[in-house]
């Protein structure tokens, strides 16, 4: 019998922003839809009505699009399935799996309180499970508020994990579940369960905090008669410190990785790597590259570390892979937050020269708008100190520079002259060739790293570069 076609899909909660583990699970879900000719579902899971709204839906359809991870079918609404969902607990209920329970919360509370440990591992008592007939019609007649319990089966509830292998459960140590409130509406394991049903869902691919949900919608699966998918549980992602990501590790929405300059490519690349080894230590893989090695069996079983440092190192490897055409239309909108307008002036050659040493486009925006105005530049601590270093001779140095400058003309302010030129006043002064050209690189940019100097002041222009270093000169 052939295998079905997988279908997976990632079901975010509008109750908040995409964040980077969500983003990490949508990514995998979408790369092993690619990977094996699969369907790729987007279902918003939109039961919390007091928390969801569609300011946090459209937000997570926004990060998904800047991702790159385009959704075959949907986005489907769980909310608008809320028949469906009555209809599975009303099934389980008239099929005997499933009961009326009336105990109130105070009842609930007051048990709980009773319970071994304080209510640490409470379990329902199943009094209700045991009402006679005629009792639950004379509630049911008094419109007595009840909701509907699952009756957890006394067996062993075990399934073959792709990433954590066999995992094993029994009934007997789980509680009988909610799955329909007294109000009608679903509790999340009847309606991921539900959906995942009617969806055709294949593969469940999570993160494995959902791992203790799991045998409780295995029993759900059996009682309703459908197939159990395969479930991959991935690792959590942690901070350096190892603890779980949040707010004070600093940004965690894939927005805020946006708007920091981070490219689509290299958040793909990065987050794939969090708990998925592609073999032979390869780090920067292309889209196709993703693809193509992807497989649930390389996913880690330990949490995966995310290292903002390491973001930034991978991002700078595909800025200085791109065209400057292709980071152009970026760096413009950074410009324009910076309130920078180049104009007409074409940036090309700036973007090309800044690119090598820039980690995220916001920051190659900063470069690019000190190269065409040097008036922006901050004196960095690194520049700072060759000033002070170099005491007189930063200044004198300058001097030599401006002097061997001037006489190049508008038509011949290129690289190669401009070397030549320093050079040649260098040797002719006895300066060595570094202490002739790091207080250019100070003057023009406030830091001692950047792209080689006669290529700086090629980009820079000779007007605004010669007025650049005539302020320093005079320690302005």
């Amino acid at each position: 019998m052939s295998q079905p076609t997988p279908r997976v899909r990632f079901a975010p909660s509008p109750t908040g922003y995409l964040h980077v583990g969500g983003a990490r699970t949508a990514l995998f879900n979408w790369l092993f839809a690619r990977k094996t000719g699969g369907t790729f579902v987007l279902r918003i899971e939109d039961t919390d009505q007091a928390r969801s709204t569609e300011a946090h839906t459209q937000v997570i359809l926004d990060g998904l699009r800047w991702l790159g991870l385009a959704w075959d079918e949907g986005p489907v609404f769980q909310g608008a399935e809320g028949a469906r969902h009555r209809g599975d607990a009303e099934r389980l209920l008239a099929e005997g799996k499933a009961y009326r329970c009336f105990c109130t919360k105070a009842e609930l509370e007051a048990a709980r309180k009773l319970s071994p440990n304080g209510g640490d591992g409470f379990k329902y008592d199943r009094r209700c499970l045991h009402l006679p007939a005629d009792e639950i019609a004379r509630r049911m007649a008094a419109d007595l508020p009840f909701v509907i319990r699952f009756q957890m089966p006394d067996e062993e509830i075990a399934w073959d994990d792709a990433v954590h292998d066999r995992i094993r459960w029994h009934g007997r140590d789980l509680d009988d579940l909610v799955i329909l409130r007294s109000d009608k509406t679903p509790i999340y394991n009847l309606a991921v369960v539900s959906d995942d049903i009617a969806m055709r869902i294949t593969h469940v691919i999570r993160g494995d905090d959902h791992i203790s949900n799991t045998p409780k919608q295995i029993a759900l699966y059996r009682a309703l008669g459908a197939p159990i998918p395969v479930f991959a549980h991935v690792p959590m992602i942690l901070g350096a410190d190892g603890k779980k990501l949040s707010k004070r590790h600093g940004a965690t929405a894939v927005g805020d990785y946006q708007d920091k300059g981070i490219l689509p490519a290299a958040m793909r690349n990065f987050l794939a790597l969090l708990g998925w080894a592609p073999g032979e230590d390869r780090e920067i893989l292309a889209e196709a590259d993703l693809i193509a090695l992807f497989t649930l069996e390389a996913i880690q079983k330990k949490p995966a570390v995310f290292d903002p440092t390491k973001l930034e190192w991978m991002n700078g490897q595909y800025i200085s892979a791109m065209a400057a055409t292709v980071l152009e239309p970026e760096v413009r909108r950074h410009l324009s937050r910076l309130g920078v307008d180049p104009g007409d002036r074409s940036i090309l050659a700036i973007i090309d020269a800044a690119k090598p040493r820039a980690r995220t486009t916001s920051n190659l925006a900063e470069r690019v708008a000190v190269r065409l105005d040097p008036t922006r530049a901050a004196l960095e601590p690194k520049g700072q100190a060759l000033i002070e270093k170099m005491g007189p001779a930063y200044r004198a140095s300058l001097e030599h520079a401006i002097a061997a400058l001037e006489p190049i003309g508008e038509a011949d302010w290129t690289p190669e002259p401009i070397f030549a030129a320093l050079k040649a006043r260098a040797d002719a002064h006895a300066l060595k060739l570094g202490d002739a050209m790091q207080p250019i690189r100070v003057a023009l940019t406030g830091d001692t790293v950047s792209e080689p100097v006669n290529e700086l002041l090629a980009v820079v222009g000779r007007a605004a570069a010669l007025a650049t270093l005539r302020r320093a000169a005079r320690g302005e």
